[in-house]
């Protein structure tokens, strides 16, 4: 028997929804909270060309003392809804939108993991139950 992947099983049970499908729980519309300037200006909402569908957080590691440095430069990629530098096992941690898995890979792999700083990276999808 093959097994299959996380994301194939993500990608598998999303193919149904369409693009414009609306995303439960979400905030469209309202103003995004601003903590400490790192909101990112780039935050997707209700009046733009098409709504997210794909919602996430991305635990991301960095080199010693580049926390701050990195959720300021993540808060400028385009997808990117807030980053936070944390305490804990996990020195960023950002809410990231996009289209579809697909596109949610290639915002984490070619944007945020090539960042100067980040030494890894966990991306965890929104789930609505």
């Amino acid at each position: 028997s093959a097994s299959v992947s996380a994301s194939g099983r993500v990608a598998a049970a999303m193919a149904h929804i369409p693009p414009d499908a609306p995303v439960p729980g979400a905030t469209r519309g309202y103003p995004r909270l601003a903590p400490r300037g790192r909101l990112a200006s780039n935050a997707f909402t209700d009046s733009e060309e098409s709504p997210m569908v794909v919602q996430a957080y991305i635990l991301i590691q960095t080199d010693v003392g580049k926390a701050a440095d990195v959720a300021k430069a993540i808060a400028q990629v385009k997808g990117v809804t807030l980053a936070e530098d944390v305490t804990g096992p996990y020195d960023v941690i950002v809410r990231a939108e996009a289209r579809n898995v697909d596109e949610l890979g290639k915002l984490v792999v070619a944007k945020v993991q090539t960042l100067d700083g980040i030494t890894r990276t966990l991306t965890c999808p929104v789930v609505h139950i």
